[in-house]
């Protein structure tokens, strides 16, 4: 069980410049503790994918931030990564966990569906991801969330939950409050416009002050 609400990057989906990303992302995760970092770079083939996902790996593995492939269950073990993020159209659970073996980390996208969550948890799944919570410039979102479906997996099930879609330093509050494990920010981090390292400290800050307690154990 997960006693306070952690911060889940996702990389900006287009990166011109990896090296300069890769600076800009060691002062990130200097600034606060970063549970870990989703590589998303849809736009980019296999071979550019791999080779960019490498050098940011290496930048999180150096500061302890584990490291999740979005969608490439395939390119997990030539990134270096810890594992992967499935979405309902991607290869389903048991063919990514055949494919990266028992000690990855596997999330899974369950939108707003406590259906979807629970057969993601009873496969296995180390987390499900619920959302989009907000309005997000990064991607259009296929369902709207409720706060609620939050609050209910908290109480309801061990198996942490991530929310994701328009988090930023101005809302997350609510997500936070609301009983989420894992705060899953992306532009909300790189477009601050005080910079990424001050988003990621007060996002820290605010997870500190508003994750609800833990549920107690099931007698």
């Amino acid at each position: 069980m997960i006693n306070q609400c952690q911060i889940y990057l996702l990389t900006p989906p287009v990166i011109e410049d990896v090296p300069a990303f890769c600076e800009i992302l060691k002062e990130t995760l200097s600034a606060a503790p970063v549970a870990c970092l989703q590589i998303r770079l849809k736009t980019l083939e296999n071979s550019a994918l791999v080779q960019a996902g490498k050098a940011i790996a290496a930048v999180c593995h150096a500061a302890g931030v584990e490291v999740i492939l979005n969608d490439h269950p395939d390119l997990v073990a030539d990134i270096g990564a810890d594992g992967a993020h499935i979405g309902q159209e991607d290869m389903d659970y048991f063919s990514s966990r055949e494919v990266l073996g028992g000690d990855a980390i596997i999330g899974v996208t369950c939108h707003n569906s406590k259906e979807l969550a629970f057969a993601a948890a009873k496969a296995g799944a180390d987390y499900v991801a619920f959302g989009a919570f907000f309005d997000t410039p990064t991607k259009v979102p296929k369902t709207r969330a409720d706060l609620e479906i939050l609050s209910w997996w908290h109480e309801a099930v061990e198996i942490p939950s991530v929310a994701i879609g328009g988090i930023t330093v101005d809302n997350a509050e609510a997500v936070i409050s609301a009983g989420a494990d894992f705060i899953a920010v992306s532009s909300g981090v790189w477009s601050h416009p005080d910079g990424p390292a001050a988003a990621v400290s007060r996002l820290s800050q605010l997870c500190s002050e508003h994750s609800p307690p833990s549920a107690p154990p099931s007698p």
